[in-house]
């Protein structure tokens, strides 16, 4: 056996057993016709695999996250709006987009699949993504743990029929599942009518999103032949939307259990043979030590990390909703501390708002429930809502905050002020500073509004961040001087621009917290090996900052490099930052 088969070999072991040689020559013939088929398009800049299939990353990685019809325009496919927006607005700021589930699909804004080869026809085609992929690096979702009850899969578990028949995890509605951790307050076993007569079956998230039984190795099958297909239509990023549900075993949280790290590793060593230069994305929205599990890191002894090429920055979004309307940053500074240093295989996705809404679990551990607490109750007066999750124990928690972006920056904790948009725009930059490959939610780049009258047409709290922009309302908005989205597209459209072209943002240049006051968060990027280092100072009040008493470490770094500014501030010496202040400041030696 080669290297590879070797590897293969081991994970199909411990998920199949004995079965594990039957498995590994059907994935083979999955990757055979593969490699006769075609070789996946070439997408982007980052193509080219660096040595040790290492993947190809710089600090000219910057993404947006859309939906496929997150604008739209009459008898134009969405698909090709969405291209010609990214094209005429941010051009080559911008070098990837991530384009949520764009399938036909029954629920959950595209996350219920029907269909898993098929492009939903109100989109556009397979020839409109591999379009998109010929411009930017393409991030498609993976929805692997759970199928819409459309699908024909279902349909045959329902008539008895093959293959979808075992396809689907059945528990007697007696059973105890008190253990299972639940992201949603909906029951986990649903009744369904089929042939057989009334079954009940496993649904993590909703009744129309039915979990999938990995413990069938067919069904890790159909998602390598997907995984591959999806590779062939030019997709560089693979998202594995709600990986850590993926396996089941009673008696257990069935979050996180160890064959789940296995798939996950089992699809990062195909498409690192296949397709080097691929990504394997995780989405764990959970506490942090759970989230960058997926790294796998602890195998470090023995080599390369062979799990997640990223994860998200979970803890991010909410940590900084805290520190930005508490006005310090002492628990960010802490945390950010405490990252671990990352091998250069592996890198953070660092996002301020998505698709979804704000987590709440992240912040489990690193804030004070009472803290949280004011921070929910503030979101609530900025028009937001709080979705809620099922405790083991019958009880309910907070689990994500439904909330622009924009409107969460409204004010502090004294109420809304007239420094919004500083305050949103400070947010953006330090998730642009730090360490990893920055995403931003298309109506982030707009300044959106809360869409209370989508939530009132959906009935869903999700829906009051997932506005349909129409293309000539948003090209008047972004063109007319003086109206919020103009304000804010063409700030971060700056942003983006500056940070591209500068080495320290590359996403494996190390990052340092220096201790200064509360007020103040200060990042060091680099040095490089040539010298060169980044310095970010952000003020997060709503107060004129003294520079005279910064501490002693900001000081020192100060006073022992020549600092000029990256384009960011008026020419002249300051004494003092401006309330919610940006400023980012390089140094050769």
């Amino acid at each position: 056996m080669t290297p590879f088969e070797q590897t293969v070999h081991q994970f199909l072991s411990h998920l199949y057993g004995p079965r594990a040689s039957e498995i590994q020559r059907r994935i083979g013939q999955h990757i055979e016709h593969f490699r006769r088929a075609s070789q996946a398009p070439a997408t982007t800049q980052n193509m080219a695999a660096e040595s040790g299939n290492a993947p190809t990353w710089s600090e000219k990685d910057q993404w947006v996250i859309s939906y496929g019809d997150s604008i739209v325009a009459e008898e134009t496919p969405p698909l090709a709006v969405l291209n010609e927006f990214l094209q005429r607005y941010l051009g080559e700021r911008i070098s990837g987009v991530h384009v949520l589930p764009f399938f036909p699909w029954s629920s959950d804004d595209g996350f219920s699949v029907i269909h898993y080869r098929e492009v939903n026809p109100e989109l556009g085609d397979w020839e409109h993504i591999r379009e998109l992929a010929s411009h930017y690096d393409v991030m498609a979702d993976l929805v692997l743990n759970h199928v819409s009850r459309e699908s024909l899969w279902f349909v045959d578990y329902l008539t008895g029929s093959l293959p979808g028949r075992d396809y689907f995890i059945e528990a007697d509605p007696e059973t105890d599942v008190s253990d299972v951790i639940r992201p949603r307050s909906s029951p986990l076993l649903v009744p369904i009518s089929t042939r057989r007569g009334t079954r009940h079956v496993w649904a993590t998230f909703s009744e129309d999103q039915i979990d999938l039984n990995f413990e069938n190795p067919d069904v890790l099958l159909e998602f390598v032949g997907i995984l591959l297909f999806y590779l062939q239509q030019g997709v560089r990023i693979i998202r594995l939307d709600a990986i850590a549900f993926l396996w089941k075993r009673l008696g257990t949280s069935c979050i996180h259990l160890p064959e789940t790290h296995t798939v996950v590793r089992l699809l990062r060593a195909i498409v690192d043979e296949i397709s080097p230069g691929t990504l394997i994305i995780t989405e764990t929205n959970v506490p942090h030590a759970e989230n960058i599990s997926y790294f796998g890191l602890e195998r470090l002894a023995n080599g390369a990390p062979d799990e997640a090429h990223m994860v998200y920055q979970f803890a991010l979004p909410p940590l900084l909703l805290h520190t930005l309307t508490r006005g310090e940053a002492t628990t960010l500074q802490t945390w950010l501390s405490s990252l671990p240093i990352l091998p250069r295989h592996c890198t953070y996705l660092n996002f301020t708002a998505s698709h979804d809404g704000i987590g709440v679990r992240p912040l489990e551990g690193l804030l004070p429930d009472h803290e949280r607490d004011a921070l929910l109750e503030l979101m609530h007066r900025f028009g937001g809502f709080v979705s809620m999750r099922s405790n083991p124990d019958g009880s309910d928690s907070p689990y994500e905050i439904n909330i622009t972006w924009f409107e969460a920056m409204r004010g502090t904790r004294r109420g809304p002020d007239p420094w919004q948009i500083a305050r949103f725009l400070c947010s953006q930059a330090i998730m642009l500073t730090l360490q990893g490959i920055p995403a931003l939610y298309i109506h982030t780049l707009t300044g959106t509004l809360n869409d209370v009258e989508g939530v009132e047409r959906s009935g869903r709290l999700r829906s009051i961040n997932r506005r349909r922009w129409q293309r000539d309302e948003l090209a008047l908005l972004l063109e007319s001087p003086s109206t919020p989205t103009h304000d804010v597209f063409h700030a971060l459209s700056r942003l983006l621009e500056l940070r591209r072209v500068e080495p320290c943002f590359h996403p494996n240049a190390t990052q340092r917290v220096l201790p200064t006051p509360p007020e103040l968060l200060a990042i060091e990027r680099g040095p490089l090996s040539d010298g060169r280092r980044l310095l970010a100072l952000f003020n997060v009040t709503d107060t004129l900052l003294p520079l005279d008493s910064v501490g002693e470490a900001l000081e020192q770094a100060l006073s022992q490099h020549v600092w000029r500014a990256l384009d960011m501030q008026p020419p002249g010496e300051e004494t003092a930052l401006p309330p919610y202040a940006i400023r980012w400041m390089v140094a050769d030696t």
